[in-house]
């Protein structure tokens, strides 16, 4: 090439740079993938939640709605504490407070730096398990211990304010297994509980035992022997299953163990040993189960199903109330909503925690003796009933806390400004073990409805960008914006075991390409559907009544529920 073509050429590339033209005079697209979302809107439309209460004196269940399973709780004066498994999402276990057990406040989330939380190629259904967190008055210190699991095991981290944020993680290399628990005695010594493996060959499928260790609040770890304390679950001979999630507690002098059995499906339950001294014998119990929900008719209206994983607490005049978990589905084994927190008054008969009595259905409206609302020195949050939540992205830089991600995020994707949150893809997608660019928030509600307003020009048949309905790689939803035989559309594809269907698409006009518009997702049970609009007036169908059973955990698998959010993708 001679040098008057080779400046020749140069002067073309510089012209074309400078002023969006090409060599035939055509205006070039700007190359951006960027979407911009300009609100958030949730909205929750359940049946149980339109009974009017007494907000004074009753609560209801579930206090907290969505996927907030595994709960822990503890006490310091007047101040409660509660956390959650959290999985394979980001940040990690979230945190929140009470005066009244019934009223929470989100402080923030134990896990909430990339350095305490690697879930690199972690499957969604691995990462922290069933977090429990304490309060040792000796030190004047709070704990939460857990499990990563595919990732680094069981830790500790460690707070002197749940509310100014936590340490790094303290690994625990001799305690193996899940759902590890300290307990702080009164003569200042500790010890930690936990899931394993029996001493030995398991004996049948779901074989597990409950271990005890001598734990270092001066090092932080374990020391000396480890030993079994429940092998098997409350009567062997029965070939009880997944014994779990354990907690130790001293009650009037006496020690009790509490753990989960019978896996967390609808065979879940709760039961309770009690010991003289705090490494045993323990003994099971006359009434055990003390909570559980497998005896009642599955044709129940409204049932409440799954419960178990409970924990224990005492208010400041000798009340004792217990958290756990449990599912509400819309029809057979299927819900969306994930596990969910419920609070029910503890009943002591001849020395034993009584959670709900056998045969008895969870109530959804309580009224405890003795209880009445307290929210002072909170900002209580709307966690159940039908609640409204939006977020117009007024804070620039910062993300409310009720927002997750898919994982880990290493790449700076997401900004907040001038009122808009503006999302790049990221290199992994929705449907890859990775970081997509996706922030979502809780389905918690069986029937919803869900709006955003979005700007977007796809540049691809390859990039989209919208709103999704998320419950792993393999199974959701996405509604949005993408090019289809050269055309924009709007488009609804549906992934079941990874297989990609498209169930509806919307052809845009030429004049509306560039505009923002609305997009919304009703979800009643297990249909959703599925509208769009350019003036939030008049909607514009694009599928109706979708068959949307496979966001549920029986059909889709894991311990997770559904996720809802925006998102795009290259």
């Amino acid at each position: 090439m001679t040098t008057q073509k080779i400046f020749f050429s140069l002067i073309i590339i510089l012209f074309t740079i400078a002023t969006g033209f090409n060599i035939t005079g055509c205006q070039s697209i700007p190359q951006t993938n960027e979407a911009i979302f300009d609100f958030f809107e949730y909205q929750g439309e359940d049946v149980i939640f339109e009974t009017p209460i007494d907000s004074i004196y009753e609560y209801r269940n579930p206090i907290v709605c969505g996927f907030y399973p595994d709960p822990s709780i503890c006490r310091k004066g007047e101040d409660y504490y509660m956390i959650h498994s959290s999985f394979s999402y980001y940040p990690g276990i979230p945190i929140l407070h009470s005066r009244d057990l019934v009223h929470w406040e989100q402080i923030g989330h134990v896990l909430d730096r990339p350095s305490q939380l690697k879930l690199d190629n972690i499957r969604l259904s691995g990462g922290i398990y069933a977090p429990a967190i304490s309060y040792n008055p000796a030190n004047d210190t709070f704990y939460v211990v857990t499990t990563c699991v595919d990732g680094i095991g069981n830790f500790v981290v460690k707070t002197k304010d749940p509310q100014q944020g936590w340490s790094d993680p303290i690994l625990l290399p001799e305690v193996g297994g899940i759902d590890p628990s300290l307990f702080f005695d009164e003569d200042g010594k500790a010890y930690l509980v936990h899931n394993d493996a029996p001493i030995g060959i398991p004996e049948y499928d779901g074989h597990r035992a409950i271990w005890i260790h001598n734990y270092d609040p001066g090092t932080d770890q374990t020391f000396g022997k480890k030993q079994v304390i429940v092998d098997g679950g409350v009567d062997k001979s029965k070939h009880p299953i997944w014994i779990e999630g354990p907690h130790l507690y001293k009650i009037k002098g006496k020690y009790y163990l509490m753990a989960a059995e019978g896996g967390t499906s609808v065979n879940h339950s709760e039961v309770i040993f009690t010991s003289d001294h705090v490494k045993g014998p323990y003994r099971p119990v006359s009434d055990n189960p003390i909570l559980t929900q497998r005896d009642l008719p599955e044709d129940r209206a409204n049932p409440i199903t799954c419960t178990g994983h409970a924990d224990l607490i005492e208010t400041p005049d000798g009340q004792w109330f217990a958290i756990f978990l449990a599912c509400r589905p819309y029809e057979g084994d299927l819900y969306h909503t994930g596990r969910e927190t419920f609070l029910l008054p503890v009943t002591w008969k001849k020395g034993t925690p009584v959670i709900m009595e056998k045969g008895k259905a969870i109530p959804t409206v309580v009224r405890p003796e003795n209880w009445k609302a307290d929210v002072a020195g909170i900002t209580p949050q709307t966690f159940t009933g039908n609640f409204r939540w939006r977020d117009d992205f007024n804070t620039d830089e910062k993300l409310a806390l009720e927002w997750l991600f898919i994982r880990t995020p290493r790449e700076n994707w997401w900004s907040i400004h001038e009122g808009k949150l503006h999302l790049t893809p990221a290199a992994s997608d929705i449907y890859t073990v990775g970081a997509p660019a996706f922030i979502g928030h809780r389905q918690q509600h069986t029937n919803f409805t869900v709006t955003t307003e979005m700007s977007f020009t796809p540049l691809n048949e390859q990039t989209f960008a919208g709103l999704v309905c998320y419950q792993n790689e393999k199974f959701n939803l996405i509604f949005g914006k993408t090019i289809r035989e050269g055309k924009q559309v709007i488009t609804v594809v549906r992934t079941d075991n990874g297989k990609q269907t498209t169930e509806g698409t919307f052809t845009l006009e030429d004049k509306r390409t560039d505009l923002p518009l609305y997009l919304r997702i009703t979800g009643r049970g297990g249909k959703y559907s599925f509208t769009l609009s350019f003036d939030k007036k008049k909607w514009q169908e694009v599928v109706n009544d979708l068959d949307a059973t496979i966001l549920s955990t029986h059909k889709a698998g894991g311990f997770t529920g559904t996720i809802i959010g925006m998102y795009t993708g290259k």
